[in-house]
């Protein structure tokens, strides 16, 4: 990504989406102390249960990190996400994104103007032991983004029973090692969906270590009570936006544990390209429709053998189903920008509209196909949802 890019865009990018930008790129202001800084807020998830979260650092030592140098090997950063229990005062609240990439990406850009948001999980909290184990959901992150970017999607699930692992993806994302190292997206490193899709089923050989009572992280920090008791690997689905959602078919292409797919918004283009899916899968569409440019949706829909279903919001950018819509309004208001401006950022689907739909059909698509429940808003369009437009 070039200095070109308007503040606009780097806005956009430093806190909504994670974007990479070139750091060094910003006009050299000072920082705003944190403690002086207006706090982005998140949605609350509207499941029953308390949820709980915590990292892990995940080192594959059968693939050597060749960007690394000798003796390294592919490192990265996951996150739990699950229904938890106990007292959870005692255990802090998870901030959106860790400080220090965060921060370090603002400052040199010169847009530390509000404080990452906090969310609704509590750092290491026990997990709910009741009704045994749940089923698991993995999501991948866009180009150059970062495992918090679907936050309000994550939640929404965890608060409704589900086991959810967010990963983040080496050399195309934001992120922050237990040792203070941060990351943040190589320009000169190419990464494509099938990286991301090896990462993937790497966590999920993780997920089954979870399942078997081990801990995978590399440092054996402590796992919170219960945490492995409520992973079930046999009912595991994957969702991602825009390259994480090929790296979902290629993932479904390559390992049958994955049940259940879903895309936010994805191209689905990669190389190899994705192949033939008998499991159910189902498409989001806001910008990579059927027919749309350095798009291969529909032809990637003539794919889908099993259960398929492909949904359009109107009015909805790329990054519709993503934080990103709930937050830049925020930002916006923070910098005085008008309503003009604001509609170039996020299209005609409002804030509100936008979080309703996040929490409504991810959680709809996975009760149906993980837990075998029917669920009447997939069977077609509804008065609640009136911008959702059955494609096909």
């Amino acid at each position: 990504m070039t200095t070109s890019l308007t503040r606009r865009n780097l806005l956009t990018a430093a806190l909504a989406t994670g974007v990479a930008v070139p750091l060094g790129a910003g006009r050299g202001q000072a920082a705003p102390s944190r403690l002086t800084l207006p706090r982005l807020t998140l949605p609350r998830p509207t499941g029953p249960h308390p949820i709980g979260t915590v990292s892990l650092h995940l080192v594959d030592r059968s693939r050597p990190d060749a960007v690394a140098g000798p003796g390294h090997h592919r490192e990265l950063m996951a996150a739990v996400w699950y229904p938890a229990s106990g007292a959870l005062r005692r255990h802090p609240v998870a901030p959106w994104m860790p400080a220090a990439p965060t921060q370090a990406l603002l400052s040199a850009n010169g847009f530390a103007a509000a404080a990452a948001p906090r969310t609704a999980g509590h750092q290491g909290a026990p997990a709910l032991r009741s009704a045994g184990r749940r089923p698991v959901v993995v999501f991948s992150h866009g180009s150059n983004g970062h495992r918090a970017e679907t936050t309000i999607v994550v939640q929404e699930l965890a608060s409704h029973g589900y086991v959810v692992v967010t990963v983040d993806h080496p050399y195309d994302s934001f992120s922050e090692f237990p040792d203070g190292r941060t990351t943040v997206p190589a320009d000169d490193v190419p990464v494509t969906p099938w990286d991301h899709a090896r990462d993937v089923r790497f966590v999920l050989d993780r997920i089954e270590d979870l399942a078997a009572g081990r801990n995978p992280d590399a440092g054996s920090r402590p796992l919170p009570a219960g945490l492995g008791a409520a992973v079930d690997p046999r009912r595991i689905g994957m969702f991602g936006w825009s390259k994480g959602a090929t790296a979902t078919a290629l993932v479904m292409n390559a390992d049958r544990r994955v049940r259940a797919g879903l895309s936010l918004d994805g191209q689905m283009q990669s190389e190899p390209p994705v192949a033939r899916l008998d499991r159910p899968f189902m498409l989001m569409t806001a910008t990579f429709t059927p027919g749309a440019e350095e798009s291969n949706v529909g032809e990637f829909w003539q794919l889908l053998h099993g259960w398929r279903l492909q949904l359009h919001t109107d009015g909805a950018p790329h990054g519709g189903y993503c934080d990103q819509q709930w937050l830049i309004p925020q930002l916006a208001k923070i910098m005085g920008t008008d309503d003009d401006e604001l509609a170039r950022w996020i299209g005609t689907l409002l804030p509100a509209e936008a979080v309703r739909i996040q929490q409504a059909y991810p959680l709809a698509f996975f009760d149906q196909h993980l837990r075998h429940r029917p669920q009447r808003l997939l069977e077609g369009p509804s008065r609640a949802f009136p911008k959702v437009h059955f494609v096909a």
